[in-house]
């Protein structure tokens, strides 16, 4: 893992991105896309991919959970140029949020118009089974932090972004129009981000119900409030991996978690891919 060094944030941006160019990535992408929990898959499907450890980028933290690869990838995605982050970075895993969230704005310095975040959740909303898809229509952020805290670097984004509408409009509604296509089993939904590592108490899970999220996670809220400062385009879909009803709560296990995403994980590559594809 490349140390981090006294420069800004700025310039630490630019070296991970010089690095990823210079290695693998000459042209700049068109889209950047997160892998989550289970969904490394996609990257099998990029064309004339190459591929950089994470270990070998400066300032890049490194992926410590299980079925994350730790590793970009550049290549094609439906003849679209794509770079995509094969794992993830977590608050638990003990990064701070400028970390978590380098990955966004190295692809924004690489010259990504949108980005694709992907993940597994838990399922708050009765009508959601295991398996579904869920596509992010809004969010609530309560990890307690926010990772545009602290200096602004207008070269990385304004002080002062606008949420009204952080997941693209448009994408949104392709994305619900492909579904139909494919006969993918799909949802719009708001998502929560917490910082877990442990899962929910039955109390919270109604606190967090009655407070009108759909899914809960602990990831892809501080990934795209940095997408938004940065002026990306936006796209964030969700596997219900489990469910989180109060009243008929059973324990959840990481491996059956990672089970459920990888069987569903065949539905997001094709959303994604098509979506990424009439970019």
């Amino acid at each position: 893992m490349g140390k981090t060094t006294e420069t800004g944030l700025y310039e630490r941006v630019q070296a991970a991105a010089d690095a990823i160019r210079k290695r693998i990535c000459p042209k700049p992408p068109r889209a950047a896309v997160v892998l989550g929990t289970g969904l490394g898959g996609l990257a099998k499907q990029i064309d004339k991919a190459q591929d950089l450890s994470y270990h070998e980028i400066p300032h890049f933290p490194v992926s410590t959970v299980k079925s994350h690869a730790g590793r970009v990838v550049c290549g094609q995605l439906g003849g679209t140029p794509v770079l995509a982050f094969d794992g993830r970075f977590h608050l638990y895993e003990g990064w701070n949020l400028e970390q978590v969230t380098l990955p966004v704005r190295v692809a924004k310095a690489l010259g990504a118009k949108a980005l694709f975040l992907s993940g597994a959740c838990g399922g708050m909303n009765p009508l959601h089974q295991k398996g579904d898809l869920v596509l992010l229509d809004d969010h609530i952020n309560l990890m307690g932090v926010n990772p545009l805290i602290g200096p602004n670097d207008e070269r990385l984004g304004p002080r002062f972004p606008d949420m009204c509408a952080p997941y693209d409009k448009e994408l949104l509604a392709r994305a619900e129009e492909l579904c139909l296509e494919e006969k993918i089993r799909a949802h719009r939904g708001v998502y929560v981000g917490v910082t877990g590592p442990c899962l929910e108490t039955r109390a919270e899970y109604r606190l967090l119900r009655a407070a009108g999220a759909d899914v809960v996670g602990m990831s892809t809220v501080p990934e795209v409030i940095t997408a938004v400062h940065a002026g990306l385009r936006v796209f964030a879909a969700s596997i219900v991996t489990d469910l989180c009803l109060p009243d008929a709560l059973q324990p959840a296990h990481i491996d059956e978690i990672i089970a459920a995403a990888n069987s569903a994980e065949p539905k997001l590559t094709r959303l994604v891919a098509r979506l990424i594809g009439e970019l």
